[in-house]
C-alpha cells in the first residue's frame, strides 16, 4: 500500500514558549492532534486526500484558539469575513472562497465550489448564496464571538492600525507581537494522490474586502500530483507577490529539486529576501512531508503510515 500522510498547521509567526502558559500550550496541542487524528482516519479507510485535508481543516476551524472558521477575527466593520481555498492534485480542480460571513466552516463552502460551481473563486454575497444553495450549515453571529478576539479588536478598531493574530490584549504588546493566522492541511492518500487546504479569518481591523494568499490557488494554497500539495501561513502580501505554492512546485517540476530542497529554497532564502515572514507545509505523491518555516514558531503536525506521529509549536 502506498504510504499515505496527512501534515497541517495552525499558523506561524512570532511564537515564544516564554509566551505560552502550559495549560494554553497544552490546549493548542490538543487541537494540532485531534486535527492530524481526524485527517489521517480518512486516509487509513482509503478516503481520498481531498477528504482527508478538508475534514482536517474542519476540526480546526472549529476550535476558538485557531484564527478561520469559528476563530476568525473581527475585521474594520466588527464582523468576520472569511477565506478558503482546497486544491485536488489529481486533477487540478480547485475551489476558492473570499469574504464569506456566517459559514461555520469556509473549508466546505470551497469544496462544493470545486465540485458542484464550474468556477474555482466565489466571493462575498455570491459566495454565501451558493452557500445556501448547496446547504452548507450557516451560523448566526454569536456563534463567531470570542472576548479574546473582541479584545483584540477593541484595542485597535478607533485606529488605521491591523494587526495580524496575536496573543496579547495590552496594545503596545499587541502591536509588536506577529502571528499568521490561517490554518491548513495537505495529505498524500492510498492511491498516490495529493491535496492540500486553507482557510482564515484574516487580520484584526482589516479594511476595503481586503484578501491574503489562502485563497488564491498558486499564492497560499496548490496542489499537483506530479510536484506536491502546500499550505502557506505568513504575511500574506509577501507570499501572493511571491506566488509562493506554485512556486515550490515549479522548483520540483522544472527544476527536479526534491519537496524539502524546494520548500526551503523558497521559504529560507526566496521570502526571506522579500522580507517576508511564515511558512509552509507540504507533502508530495511519495507521501513524504516537510514543515518549513522562517518565523519564531509555527502551529504544526504530521501524522503518516510509517509511524510518524508529531506535533510541535516552537522552533
Amino acid at each position: 500500500m502506498q504510504k499515505h500522510t496527512i501534515v497541517i498547521h495552525g499558523g506561524a509567526g512570532t511564537i515564544l514558549k516564554d509566551d505560552m502558559t502550559p495549560e494554553l500550550e497544552a490546549e493548542y496541542l490538543k487541537g494540532l492532534q485531534g486535527a492530524l487524528d481526524a485527517g489521517y482516519a480518512v486516509l487509513e479507510e482509503g478516503g481520498s486526500a481531498v477528504n482527508a485535508v478538508k475534514a482536517a481543516i474542519v476540526i480546526l476551524e472549529d476550535n476558538l484558539l485557531f484564527n478561520a472558521g469559528r476563530g476568525s477575527v473581527f475585521t474594520k466593520k466588527g464582523v468576520q469575513e472569511m477565506d478558503a481555498a482546497i486544491m485536488d492534485g489529481s486533477d487540478l480542480s480547485a475551489g476558492a472562497v473570499a469574504g464569506v460571513r456566517n459559514v461555520r466552516n469556509p473549508i466546505e463552502l470551497a469544496t462544493e465550489v470545486m465540485r458542484n460551481s464550474n468556477h474555482v473563486f466565489l466571493s462575498g454575497k455570491g459566495a454565501n448564496d451558493f452557500a445556501i444553495k448547496q446547504g452548507v450549515k450557516l451560523e448566526p453571529d454569536e456563534y463567531f464571538f470570542s472576548q479574546f478576539r473582541y479584545e483584540q479588536w477593541k484595542a485597535i478598531r478607533d485606529s488605521d492600525n491591523y494587526s495580524l493574530d496575536h496573543t496579547y490584549s495590552d496594545i503596545d504588546e499587541l502591536m509588536k507581537d506577529k502571528k499568521f493566522g490561517t490554518v491548513g492541511a495537505a495529505a498524500c492518500d492510498v492511491n498516490g494522490n495529493i491535496a492540500a487546504g486553507t482557510s482564515t479569518g484574516g487580520m484584526t481591523n482589516k479594511k476595503y474586502g481586503r484578501i491574503g494568499d489562502s485563497p488564491l490557488i498558486g499564492a497560499g494554497t496548490y496542489a499537483n500530483n506530479k510536484t506536491c500539495a502546500i499550505s502557506c501561513t505568513g504575511h500574506g502580501e509577501v507570499f501572493i507577490r511571491a506566488v509562493v505554492a506554485y512556486d515550490v512546485s515549479a522548483l520540483m517540476e522544472y527544476k527536479g529539486e526534491p519537496l524539502d530542497k524546494a520548500c526551503d529554497q523558497v521559504v529560507n532564502h526566496r521570502l526571506k529576501n522579500m522580507e517576508g515572514e511564515g511558512g509552509l507545509i507540504a507533502v508530495d505523491a511519495q507521501g513524504n512531508a516537510s514543515m518549513v518555516f522562517n518565523s519564531a514558531g509555527m502551529y504544526r503536525g504530521v501524522k503518516s503510515s510509517d509511524g510518524t506521529n508529531e506535533v510541535a509549536i516552537y522552533r
